[in-house]
Order: C-alpha cells, then structure tokens, then sequence
C-alpha cells in the first residue's frame, strides 16, 4: 500500500467516523513512522482526536496536499452535512411546535368567535320567539334529520307515477296543515294555511323573496318580473302594468282571427279524434305574440316542421324546470341542445324588440315627444312599442318580454287544455254551457257580455279551483320573521321562520280542503260558484296574491272565456275520447298529462 492510498484510508475512514483501532490499522508501516518523526503533520481532528499521518518525504506531502485538496474540502463539507441531517429533527421540531402553538390558538379563537355567533343568535332567537308567542312545528314530514333523505324515493316514485300532486294531498292529510320538510341541507316548511299565505304574500311581503328562481331562469328570461325582487322587480311591474289597462284587454278583435284559424283546424264530423290541448298552446303562442309584437307567429297555420322557434321554446322550458331540480348543483349541468334553444328563442324576441325600438324613434321624430303618446282607441297598441316608449334600455325589453311571453302562452293554454278535458267528461255541464250563450245568436260577445256570463266565469273558477296551473310556489325568508299558524301540538300558535328558510305553500292540496268548498271538492261542479256564498278568499288563490298577483289575470281569464264562448257556440257536441281520469303533467304550469282528446259535432 503506497502513502497515498495509505492517507486516503486513512482519511476516508475518518470521514465516516472510525474507530481509533481502525484508523491505526489503516496506518504506514512501523518502519516509515519511525524514520520520519520529524515530518509528521496533523491532518485533520475528528471526535476531540488528533491524527497524525507519516510521510516518506516533504515533497511527497506537498503533492498530496495539492491533490487532495478540493476532495478533503468537498468530504469535510459532506460531514458538516452529515452533522446538519442529524441535528436537523431537532430543530424542525423547535420549529413545528411553535407553529402548532399558534394554529392552535387561531383555531380556538375562530371557535369562540363561532361559539360566540352562534349563542347571540340563539338568544336574539329565543327574544324573537317569546315576543311573537311562537312555537315549534310539531310534525316533520323528514325523519332523517341531516339531509331528508329519507323522503327522496317516495318522491320520485310518484314523480314517475305522475301522481305527486295527489300524493301532497296524503301527506298534509297525515301531516296536518302545516309541517317541516328537509331538502338536502334546507329547511322547509310545507303549508296549506290560508292565513300562512296571506303573511307571505301580503302581510309580510318584504320578508320574502323568489331570488332562487333567477339561477336556473336567467338563461331563458333574463332578468324580468318572474325572477327578481325589489327595486328591480318593482320598475319591471311598472313598466308592464300600463300596457294591460281595461281598454287594451278589451280589445276582442284579434282574438276572434285566431279563433278562426283554429276553427280550421278542427274536425267536425263527430268520429275524428283531436287533440285540443295542443291546438291550445298554439293558439295561445299566436295570440301572445300578437299581443307583444303585433304580429302573431302563426303557429296555428304551420306545418309540425315549421315550429322551430316552438319546439326550442318548449326545450328551453324543460331545461330550466332540470336546473331548478338540481339548485346549487346546476352549475355542473350542461346542455348544448338546451343552450342553443336559449339562443334561438332570444335571438327572435330580439328582432321584435328591435323593430319596436326603431318604430319609437320614427314616433318621437314625426311627434317630437319624449313621452308614451297617446293613441286612438280604434289604434291597436302594440306592447313591445309601448316598452320601448317608456325605456331605452334593449335589454330590459328583451327580458320582460320573454316573461310575459311565457306567462302568456303556457299558463292560458293549461287552463284551456285542463277546462275543455273536464268539460268532454261532463256532457250535462256543456249543454248547460250552451243554453246560456244561446241569447248571443252566433254573434262574437262583446268584453261586457263575456264578464256577464256567469255559468262560463263558474266553469273557468272551477277550473282554476280544481287543478291551478301553478299548483305549487314558494318563498325564501329575507329576514328572521313569523308564520300566524302552525306551531304547537294543535298548529293554531305563531311559527318562527329563520332567515333562509323556504316556504312553500301547495296550491292544489289548500284547493281540495273540505272544510272549504265541501265533501265533493274533489268533483268538478261549478254551481258551487253560481250563488256567491263561497268566499274562500285566501283560500283560492289561481293566480297569487299580493304585490305580486299575476298583473296578466284580467287579458288571461278574458281570453279563456271567449274561447269558451266561441267553442260552445260552435260545436253543439264535445265528446271525450280518453277512458281514464284526468292526469297531472307538471312543469312549469299543469295540464293533461294525456291532452283533452274529443270528438267535436257541430251545432
């Protein structure tokens, strides 16, 4: 073994911190050590030790040195890391615990801080309830107390039976009046009680709101009367309201064209089967785009083919009730077929809106007025033109007219479909239908004829009664605030409703309560309106109440009736061609499930 390797042994088991009999063994021979004491050298120190290693000669430590310089410097780095690693735990730790210390106090601190919330609520609870003599809800249609899960597959059982408007009758029968529900995280509270409704909709009108609707409506409606509250919804009322005064309502004149091109349509030989609740939705989409635009897009005179704008109209619906269903969840809901029906349906609203804005600015040009004018009764008012007087803003007209567009057609045309499907299973009620608008001869009634007809107004309330277009509604709670029923064993003390809590109140079930309209309200009989004693007040309610009670009513039951009037004076006969009873189909409104199919005999 040479010097070298002998000192790089040596030096390469030091860095691995030997042992000294190691280090010896890896030495010089005796005999160099001996010879060359005088040349000895320290090298390098490990555990408090020195070490000496012998050289031949002085030159041949020089060349050592200068060889192994940069490797000693490099293992003696290595070992500062070595030294390093082993005290690192140490110092992580010293450093960890700290940090531990301090998310442990931010932690504590964010408790009582929640702890802290949570008791001034409960106590600003507690003062709330005693000072309104509230208590609890007795029952809850929920038994899992966390999510409600429990109450999922009754739910969509029905949903596929199309019975869950009939199962909501079983519930509130076994539940009581009112009574709590559970929905994924939200607390609901489910009533039919007249009083309830009154403090929702009137009374308490500001605690409530609908901004839940705006989510899954928005990319149909945008933001309009059906979707907002506040100040916004308020401007969009006014802005509407004008344009469904008496005199524009009264106007029967396009109603009659229409009722001709449905006429048309329509087989008169007593033996062909028809659906009239689909001819209704076209009639009604004709005569809502007349009204709104001026011109109707006349459905009635197209081929199945022809009916694109229909077609992505009824799409985009369908997708707006899927993004409701889904909440919050929607955001992960996508839908190219629904995107696109959106598009089109805003995209031909759009050149109505811009035809009414140009026509305003050739108005105020040829009249030099900045104000709505002022037509000719004999003129007809056309209600984009109207909004695009008071406003000159595209985008709110653009919205509110796609509101009222889908109020306009689809809640008449439900009415008329559920009405004519009631009125082919009663024979004896159409007949009595027809002796009263005998007196008019075939001739069209006037709007003062049709508000005189008392057995046809009966009929359309009966209607209205037994199956709502909207069955069901509800409110989110702005603010902590008050129910007058429903708490206590015996649901007649006041109920606490937190903030963010819904309340939904089910239309259909409160329109079959027997302690108001009787043993037979499930029947469809009209006389019961004939006499005026029934004053359910509150409780019938076919088209809300409130600041917000539907502002169309007066032009949607003027419509129904001369429907009426006009069909009834036509056909002396309305046969059913559907065995079973009336079904529910629910979307945004209700109608038939299985249409109103008939056979028509003319008079």
């Amino acid at each position: 073994m040479t010097v070298v390797e002998s000192v790089k042994s040596a030096v390469g088991l030091a860095d691995t911190q030997a042992t000294r009999e190691e280090m010896s063994a890896a030495r010089l021979p005796l005999q160099y050590r001996d010879s060359c004491a005088h040349l000895l050298i320290p090298l390098n120190r490990c555990r408090q030790q020195e070490w000496y290693l012998p050289w031949k000669c002085e030159d041949e430590r020089h060349s050592y040195e200068k060889c192994q310089y940069e490797e000693f410097k490099k293992r003696v780095a290595k070992m500062d890391e070595l030294r390093a690693a082993k005290n690192a735990p140490n110092s992580v730790v010293q450093t960890y615990i700290p940090a531990v210390k301090m998310h442990f106090l931010l932690l504590i601190a964010a408790l009582a801080i929640i702890g802290a919330v949570a008791t001034r609520r409960l106590i600003t609870e507690r003062q709330f309830r005693r000072q309104y003599g509230c208590q609890p809800i007795a029952r809850s249609y929920s038994k899992e107390p966390f999510l409600g899960l429990d109450t999922i597959p009754d739910t969509i059982r029905h949903v596929r039976k199309h019975k869950i408007l009939e199962r909501g009758c079983e519930i509130f029968r076994t539940y009581g009046n009112t009574f709590t529900l559970k929905e994924l995280q939200r607390s609901a509270i489910m009533t039919i009680e007249p009083e309830n409704i009154k403090a929702i909709l009137s009374l308490k009108f500001k605690d409530y709101g609908i901004s839940h609707r705006l989510e899954p409506f928005k990319p149909l409606l945008g933001e309009g009367i059906f979707d907002t509250d506040g100040e916004h919804w308020a401007s969009s009322r006014a802005l509407i309201r004008p344009s469904f005064a008496r005199d524009q309502v009264a106007d029967l004149t396009s109603l009659e064209g229409l009722i001709q091109d449905l006429f048309a349509l329509l087989p008169c030989d007593g033996k062909t089967v028809v659906d009239l609740q689909d001819l209704f939705f076209r009639y009604t989409i004709d005569s809502a785009t007349d009204f709104l635009f001026g011109q109707s897009v006349g459905t009635l005179k197209k081929s199945q083919s022809e009916l694109g704008f229909v077609e992505a109209f009824n799409y985009a619906q369908k997708a707006v009730i899927m993004r409701g269903m889904l909440g919050r969840l929607s955001m992960f809901y996508r839908d190219r077929k629904a995107d696109d029906s959106y598009r089109i349906c805003r995209n031909f609203v759009q050149q109505f809106v811009d035809e009414a804005f140009y026509a305003a600015e050739v108005k105020k040009e040829q009249t030099g007025k900045e104000e709505p004018y002022q037509e000719a009764k004999r003129q007809k008012r056309i209600f984009s033109h109207e909004l695009a007087w008071r406003t000159s803003d595209k985008r709110r007209v653009l919205d509110e007219l796609m509101n009222v567009l889908l109020a306009g057609r689809d809640t008449t045309a439900s009415l008329l479909g559920n009405l004519f499907f009631m009125l082919a299973k009663n024979p004896a009620i159409w007949e009595k239908l027809r002796s009263e608008v005998a007196f008019l001869q075939g001739r069209t009634p006037t709007y003062e004829e049709l508000r005189c007809l008392k057995y046809v107004q009966s009929c359309v309330n009966e209607s209205l009664r037994l199956h709502p277009v909207v069955p069901r509604n509800q409110r989110e709670a702005l603010v902590d605030t008050v129910l007058p029923l429903g708490g206590g064993k015996d649901g007649l003390s006041p109920v606490f409703v937190p903030k963010g809590t819904m309340v939904c109140y089910n239309v259909y079930v409160m329109h079959r309560r027997v302690d108001f309209y009787g043993p037979d309200a499930e029947e469809f009989r009209p006389e019961r309106w004939m006499d005026g004693k029934l004053q359910p007040r509150w409780g019938y309610l076919p088209f809300n109440g409130g600041p917000r009670i539907c502002i169309g009513q007066r032009y949607a039951l003027t419509e129904v009736s001369y429907v009426l009037v006009r069909m009834a004076q036509k056909f002396r006969i309305l046969q059913s061609m559907d065995p079973g009873p009336w079904e529910e189909a629910l979307a945004l409104t209700l109608c038939s499930r299985n249409g109103a199919r008939v056979c028509l005999t003319p008079a």
